[in-house]
Parts: C-alpha cells; sequence; structure tokens
C-alpha cells in the first residue's frame, strides 16, 4: 500500500498540517504574492510621496503667512512708538490747557444733549 504523503494531512493537537506545494507551485504562488506585495508597496509610496508634498507646500504658505504678520507688527509697532513720541512732546510742551480745552468741550456736548432730551 502506497500513500500519497504530498496530499497527506496530519493532525496534531487540533491543528491540520498540509505539505508545502511542489516547487513549481510555490515559486509561482510567491511570485503572484510578491508582485501584489510590490504593487501596495508602490501605492503606499505614492501616497507618501503625494502627502510630503502637500505638507511640504503647507509649510511654505504657513512660513509666507508668519512672514507677512511679522512684518505687519513691525510695522504696527513703529507707527505707535511714532505716535506715542508725538503724545509725549505733546506733554512735554507747555500747551497744558489741552486737557482743560477737551474737559470743557465735553460738558458742553453732555450739557447739549441734556437739554435736548429733556424738550422731548
Amino acid at each position: 500500500m502506497q500513500r500519497d504523503t504530498s496530499k497527506m494531512r496530519r493532525a496534531h493537537a487540533g491543528n491540520l498540517y498540509e505539505p508545502l506545494p511542489t516547487q513549481y507551485e510555490a515559486g509561482n504562488n510567491i511570485e503572484e504574492e510578491n508582485e501584489k506585495m510590490t504593487d501596495q508597496l508602490k501605492d503606499k509610496i505614492h501616497v507618501l510621496k503625494s502627502l510630503s508634498i502637500d505638507i511640504g507646500a503647507e509649510v511654505r504658505y504657513q512660513d509666507k503667512l508668519l512672514r507677512d504678520m511679522d512684518e505687519d507688527f513691525e510695522k504696527t509697532g513703529g507707527f505707535l512708538g511714532n505716535t506715542m513720541n508725538r503724545v509725549l512732546r505733546l506733554a512735554k510742551g507747555g500747551h497744558n490747557y489741552y486737557i482743560f480745552y477737551i474737559f470743557l468741550f465735553s460738558i458742553l456736548v453732555f450739557f447739549i444733549l441734556w437739554i435736548t432730551l429733556k424738550l422731548r
């Protein structure tokens, strides 16, 4: 009695054992599996490449935006500094009556508004 050992299955602790296929079948299956895995790897590399290109574009955009904001802050800081210097020069000058004139003007405006609202 002769047994075909290539098709024989052995059970050991509930696990089935199937012998390896012949060289031709194994080589063919392995090549097909390698091709599939190569294609999958190419797809993943393509996705990573496009993602890295998108990240690079976003980094360039954000860098430009930050530079523009920095320039705007520098301009605003210079403008604010010049304005403060002018205010300090006015305060140091002999024209201390400006505050008094502003106070009188505000009282006059409030008085006119009060009369206008009272007459209605």
